[in-house]
């Protein structure tokens, strides 16, 4: 039986990949802003493999990302930042500080036992420590950040504006009721299509974000993540017209050949297809 590999193992490997001497060429010129993009498409790629349920491809994709976590602390440790066992720490001691339901002593070996908490109070909770977290850090920085400063600029754009929404929440900031927000939308609508009379693209494209902002507040309101929300829109109309594609070619088509009404006739067949199981 081959040995079972350590994370210790993992650590071990990335050092010598970064050898100044015998390591990788292509792993020793890499730097933090150079992986990012790597960073970021295996993140895509463990949501796709789960979105696909493929779990056998799930545990591959996970260490891929994992060893992306092992790169930076690794650079880390090489500009005596951080390393490894510093994300470790820092990460168990954040979550044992927002869980107090689960930790009351403040301590990981020392789990005691609490009066049930409903999730809206344990969100509360996990809100409220955040933000004493945000204060210590103005603090400590000899400054004070603004409410919204720690979201980060790089989350996609429909996930950032239901942080935004969210944390502006916290403050009384928020439409109360969901009819509201539906008011909204149409008022942005309505903005939207007095800036395509007038023509001007850059004000199109300002009331069309203003739009899209609007959906997704009233996502977060009824209780649905707007990105999964799209993704699940995305995979559907990636089904159907794939649908469209393989009926035509059954039928010695193309779909350059096929007509607007063609496609849609069989359109409308894979949506009948769907509510058929």
């Amino acid at each position: 039986m081959s040995k079972q590999y350590t994370v210790e193992d993992l650590l071990f490997l990335m050092s010598q990949l970064r050898d100044p001497e015998n390591g990788c060429p292509w792993d020793r010129k890499q730097t933090f802003n150079s992986i990012v993009p790597y960073t970021l498409e295996e993140v895509y790629e463990v949501v796709d493999a789960i979105e696909k349920e493929d779990y056998p491809h799930l545990k591959e994709e996970l260490g891929d990302l994992l060893f992306q976590v092992i790169f930076y602390a690794q650079m880390g440790k090489e500009k005596s930042l951080f390393d490894f066992n510093d994300i470790v720490h820092k990460l168990v001691s954040k979550l044992v500080r927002r869980h107090p339901h689960v930790f009351p002593n403040g301590e990981l070996q020392k789990a005691g036992t609490t009066p049930p908490l409903s999730e809206t109070e344990i969100k509360g909770t996990w809100e409220k420590i955040k933000q004493q977290e945000r204060d210590e850090k103005g603090l400590q920085e000899d400054h004070y950040e603004g409410l919204l400063d720690d979201i980060p600029r790089a989350l996609p754009a429909l996930q950032r504006a239901e942080k935004l929404q969210k944390r502006a929440s916290t403050v009384g900031f928020d439409w109360p009721e969901t009819d509201q927000v539906l008011d909204k939308i149409e008022e942005e609508i309505q903005e939207l299509r007095e800036a395509l009379r007038e023509g001007s693209i850059e004000n199109v494209q300002d009331e069309l974000g203003d739009v899209f902002f609007a959906m997704t507040n009233l996502s977060r309101h009824l209780g649905i993540k707007s990105e999964q929300a799209l993704r699940g829109t995305n995979q559907k109309f990636e089904r159907r017209f794939n649908y469209i594609q393989t009926s035509l070619q059954e039928n010695n088509q193309t779909l350059q050949d096929a007509t607007l009404d063609e496609m849609e006739t069989l359109w409308q067949k894979a949506k009948q297809f769907e509510k058929r199981g």
